[in-house]
């Protein structure tokens, strides 16, 4: 398996990429279906299209701020954009301090949160982009909090495979060669 590919569930036209956040943000954002104050537009925010990476992150919706999950659907002209814009967090320090968007790999996660032989992409965009993100990128925000304490909750209970069938699905995402080899992407 390669060890750096970008794996999510995507159509056409959008990529599902996910965040959590407290419920003083998630909420007025799902009554808006985009994001509103209180979300900062003043600093960089991560997405993370690998849903199992970000269940590691804020285990399962039970880290202090991050207790909502939602899958924000947004623009693969979008995403390509930010990629397109994307520094490694391993670059020199001056290009990271610099990029308007920074992209770091860490291991993909299993079910129960093992580190796995393959990569996941985390993307934070900046403060520069932010409003374009928020305002353009996003088609659709949708909360998973509640799927995502049903997966946990069948993990725990030792009902894995019941578990791995709510996960969503995801493939391997195809991103443009130049983009793809500036970012250390597989083909």
């Amino acid at each position: 398996m390669p060890q750096r590919q970008i794996r999510a569930q995507f159509d056409r036209r959008t990529i599902v990429v996910y965040q959590a956040y407290s419920s003083d943000i998630a909420e007025p954002a799902l009554r808006a279906n985009r994001f509103v104050a209180p979300f900062s537009f003043n600093r960089m925010t991560w997405i993370k299209p690998s849903f199992r990476w970000l269940m590691h992150r804020s285990n399962w919706a039970q880290k202090r701020g991050q207790e909502r999950i939602l899958a924000v659907r947004i623009t693969r002209e979008g995403w390509e954009e930010a990629l397109s814009q994307a520094v490694l967090t391993t670059s020199a320090p001056r290009a990271v301090a610099e990029a308007a968007v920074h992209v770091q790999w860490d291991p993909e996660r299993s079910l129960r949160g093992a580190a796995l032989n393959h990569y996941s992409i985390q993307v934070g965009i900046g403060r520069g982009l932010i409003s374009e993100f928020a305002e353009e990128w996003v088609v659709d925000l949708t909360d998973l909090t509640p799927q995502t304490r049903k997966i946990a909750k069948l993990a725990q209970s030792g009902q894995s495979a019941k578990a791995q069938r709510l996960l969503p699905a995801e493939r391997v995402y195809p991103v443009p060669a130049p983009i793809a080899t500036r970012l250390d992407i597989d083909g």
